[in-house]
């Protein structure tokens, strides 16, 4: 067609102005929120559904075993305050390691999860649970030959020799490992795993590391600085699985800390005197400095050494790995965006820092 051609117009359509004025956006309704809402969340069963649900898992189990163990091996538990033998302790922290375990293998099925999930996954974790095991023996020998060295304890001379000194080392050491299974899987495993998408890491930490204080006041011969300390040092304990995401620090670190105090030295454990120790000892002086019948940790100088160990912990770990808890420290679920709380398998800096 010829460009002279008068070419035909297109009408131009125009929305009024009252039109635009009068324009609203879409509405959005809200999600529905019926009781599927109420019980579970985007990580799964809600945090404080989840950790009644253990309870009651861990309370129906316990009830279980205590009957099958009552009608069936009738045990004879020695007397309140009497010394304990490697053969009771095995018995008892092996149901309680057991009883824990089982609850925790029933969450980790109901939440889809591995049942290693909550604490003991990860890289390096022999590295980690050896230098636990070195750092809790050398830390209970500090307090010890602090409390030598000030005169609050004298040494009666070695116990055990040869053959039966091995035994019972042996024994002892079996004990407590399976004590610091049983109570860093109760007390940072699942339950802390879980209250930290609930409440945040910290606040867990010091609700459980305050239950596990509290606990100790059952124990015959346990005082307020030993109450504390028990305290305190389940925050030390929190504080390695902060940085390392893994369990298997402060379990070797729990070990050997009793392991030492118990057999080692001979000295009492929260109250707790262990039948067939190594070194026979007695406390010496102010029951606040001494420790008296609590043992070591009644003592107030256990207080600087626990606030050491949290530092050197910091000056090691601190500025070397990324925790990976990060963003649930002290934030709790309703106030941060939903972040996954799982401890990765395979973490190059943790592998690398926090497992030396």
């Amino acid at each position: 067609m010829d460009e002279l051609t008068p070419q035909p117009e297109i009408p131009v359509t125009t929305t009024p102005a009252e039109t635009l004025e009068t324009a609203t956006p879409p509405v959005i309704e809200p999600p529905k929120r019926g009781l599927r809402w109420v019980f579970v969340g985007q990580n799964g069963i809600r945090a404080g559904w989840a950790v009644l649900l253990f309870v009651l898992v861990l309370a129906a189990t316990a009830f279980v075993v205590n009957l099958v163990v009552r009608f069936v091996i009738h045990p004879k538990l020695p007397a309140r305050g009497a010394a304990m033998s490697p053969e009771i302790g095995l018995f008892s922290e092996g149901l309680q390691a057991f009883v824990v375990c089982v609850a925790t293998a029933v969450m980790a099925l109901i939440e889809r999860r591995p049942v290693l999930s909550y604490g003991y996954q990860g890289t390096a974790r022999a590295a980690r649970f050896f230098f636990g095991l070195v750092w809790g023996f050398v830390a209970i020998s500090v307090l010890v030959f602090t409390l030598w060295k000030a005169g609050l304890l004298g040494f009666d001379g070695v116990r055990l020799h040869g053959g039966l000194a091995w035994t019972y080392a042996a024994k002892w050491g079996l004990v407590f490992l399976l004590v610091g299974i049983f109570e860093e899987s109760l007390l940072r495993g699942f339950l802390q795993f879980t209250l930290t998408r609930g409440i945040g890491f910290w606040w867990g930490a010091l609700l459980l590391s305050f239950m596990f204080g509290f606990g100790h006041g059952s124990n015959p011969g346990e005082s307020p600085v030993g109450l504390f300390a028990a305290g305190a040092i389940g925050v030390v304990f929190c504080l390695s699985l902060w940085y390392t995401g893994s369990l298997w620090w402060a379990v070797g670190f729990h070990a050997a800390w009793d392991w030492g105090e118990s057999y080692f030295y001979g000295t009492s454990d929260s109250g707790m005197v262990a039948q067939g120790h190594l070194i026979g000892e007695h406390p010496l002086g102010k029951l606040l400095w001494s420790g008296g019948a609590t043992g070591p940790e009644g003592s107030l100088f256990v207080v600087p050494l626990i606030l050491v160990i949290a530092l050197a912990m910091w000056l090691w770990w601190g500025r070397r790995v990324t925790s990976p808890f990060a963003g649930c420290g002290w934030r709790p679920a309703w106030s941060r965006k939903p972040v996954g709380i799982e401890v990765p398998v395979s973490h190059p800096t943790l592998g690398e820092a926090a497992s030396s």
